[in-house]
Parts: C-alpha cells; sequence; structure tokens
C-alpha cells in the first residue's frame, strides 16, 4: 500500500489498482494485476487457485506466483490431498461468497496431518478464499497469510467480503472459458477407500482425516459419540494403524 491514510486512501489506491485489473482481463497479467489490486485492500503474501471439477478431480488455475513449497503446495494438493480441504467441501456444497478458513475448519482441523503438512510445513498461517463458478468447473481464488504475521483481521475480513462480489465478478470472466480441463480428465477423482472398510467405517476415516472430533463426528452422522469411537477402533484395527497420521500417510501421502 502507499502512505495515504483512511479510508480515502486505500479506496484510492483499490481503484486505481482495479482499473489495471480490468484492463488486463483475459490476457496473462490478468492474475497478477488482480492480486496487485486486492493487497491495496489487506496485505497478505500470496494469491493462488484451484479449480474442482464436477466428477471431482482437482485442476491448476492459478499457481505462478506461489510463495514457498511448491510441492507441497500444489503437487501434492492436486494428488489427492484436496479431498479433505475445507474449500474443496464449500465448493462441492454449493456455497457462495468469501470462505474463511477459521470458519470453515473441523474442531480438530488443527491437529490433523493435512495441516502439519500444508499449513504448519509451509508457514501458511491463514486463509481466506472467493468461489468462482466457470463453465467447466467450481473454483477458489485463496489468499494466504504466511510467515510471522497476524491472521486476517475483522476488517480485513469485512473488506474483503464487501469487494467479493467484484472480485469474484472479473475472476469469473477471465477464466470462465479459459479453464477446461482435458477430455477423460475428470474421471480420477481422488478418494478414500479400503475393500476391508465398510461404508460408515470410511464415512468415519473419512472425516477424521478432516479434523473432525468424535463428537463432530457424532453430530454430522447422526450417531453417538460412543458409537463412532467403536467404529474408529474397528477401522483402525482392520487397517493395522493406531493413530491419525497412520491414516494420513495410508490414503493420502503416497498419492
Amino acid at each position: 500500500m502507499t502512505a495515504k491514510t483512511g479510508a480515502v486512501g486505500y479506496i484510492d489506491d483499490w481503484n486505481a489498482a482495479l482499473a489495471g485489473a480490468v484492463t488486463a482481463l483475459g490476457e496473462p497479467g490478468f492474475p497478477a494485476a488482480l492480486e496487485d489490486a486486492l493487497k491495496q485492500l489487506v496485505p497478505f503474501e500470496m494469491m493462488n487457485g484451484f479449480a474442482y471439477a464436477p466428477g471431482g478431480k482437482a485442476f491448476d488455475l492459478d499457481n505462478e506466483r506461489i510463495v514457498g513449497d511448491r510441492t507441497t503446495i500444489v503437487d501434492h494438493y492436486l494428488a489427492g490431498a484436496y479431498i479433505v480441504d475445507p474449500f474443496h467441501d464449500a465448493v462441492r456444497s454449493g456455497r457462495r461468497g468469501l470462505l474463511v478458513m477459521r470458519r470453515l475448519a473441523p474442531d480438530r482441523f488443527t491437529e490433523t496431518e493435512y495441516y502439519r503438512r500444508h499449513y504448519q510445513a509451509t508457514g501458511i498461517l491463514d486463509e481466506v478464499g472467493f468461489i468462482l463458478r466457470l463453465r467447466h468447473a467450481d473454483a477458489v481464488l485463496s489468499l494466504s497469510r504466511i510467515g510471522a504475521v497476524p491472521a486476517f483481521s475483522r476488517r480485513d475480513i469485512a473488506r474483503l467480503e464487501s469487494a467479493a462480489p467484484l472480485v469474484q465478478a472479473l475472476a469469473e470472466r477471465h477464466w470462465f472459458e479459459r479453464f477446461s480441463p482435458a477430455a477423460g480428465d475428470d474421471q480420477a477423482a481422488a478418494a478414500i477407500s479400503h475393500p476391508l472398510l465398510s461404508k460408515r467405517e470410511l464415512e468415519i476415516v473419512t472425516l477424521i482425516l478432516k479434523g473432525h472430533s468424535s463428537y463432530s463426528i457424532a453430530a454430522t452422522l447422526g450417531l453417538s459419540p460412543n458409537t463412532v469411537k467403536v467404529h474408529r477402533r474397528q477401522a483402525y484395527a482392520k487397517l493395522g494403524i493406531s493413530s491419525q497420521a497412520e491414516l494420513f500417510h495410508l490414503f493420502l501421502s503416497r498419492r
């Protein structure tokens, strides 16, 4: 941001940078121009995006300016880790507007192996995202705080929520026709499955991987917490494991 202060200062900066993003619509420089404009509203370290085709597979939407470990943030994510991402679940459930990770994440999300690998290991502290509805897929354009910085404040989120309709309209116009998965690519979506586990056990281990506690799983599936614990013990015994980290390794780390 510039040295200007107060509401008028940041609005002037936003309007000027936004004009540059509008001018770049449909051009390769649009994502960087939009990122620059959004940084006039709130500070963040990285903007990136993923698309989710109707069959469930994830694709690269905008990851040209990754800050940090691309292998974890992009490659491992696209290989299958996206299926335990709260943003992915939000898109699949039909949500709109601005996604705020700490509002969406399950109660034990920060204790998951996914969180440890994708957030702690890469330094991502906080994340928000705009849902985009494209012709061939739905997508999330994310803004991340990375490193020794504070999480997005209430003011930051309020500014982004206010700007969301405009940001979404521009981003959807830019990517609506530009993104199209290759023929057949949408047939190999990642899934958590195992021949030894029952349908109910698969539901429970999937929710465990996403960061739900036994009480949260019970509420989600309409079961008692004790029933959930019994199913979890049975699933772990069948798989020959004893921890959530082993569960993640079994289903997701080799994708």
